[in-house]
């Protein structure tokens, strides 16, 4: 079992009025509901740095010439 921790969080009266009505029509906790959301945060910040992560290394490839996995194996065999 894991254990929680818990903190206090302060939120505008419109944006906590629709994070309860979430919780309601899911049938979740608001807890579960912010936790669902601070999720879905992480994985786009995450998505967002692979996509950048692949973006450098892509222009990295081109300027060496190497626009496909053939390419990219003849050059890793050099």
């Amino acid at each position: 079992m894991s254990s929680a921790v818990k903190k206090t969080i302060s939120l505008p009266p419109e944006l906590a009025k629709e994070a309860e009505e979430i919780a309601r029509s899911e049938g979740k906790t608001l807890s579960a509901v912010i936790q669902d959301a601070l999720r879905a945060t992480r994985a786009a910040r995450l998505k967002g740095e692979l996509r950048a992560i692949q973006g450098f290394w892509s222009r990295k490839a081109k300027a060496k010439g190497i626009l496909t996995e053939k390419d990219l194996e003849r050059y890793l065999r050099r």
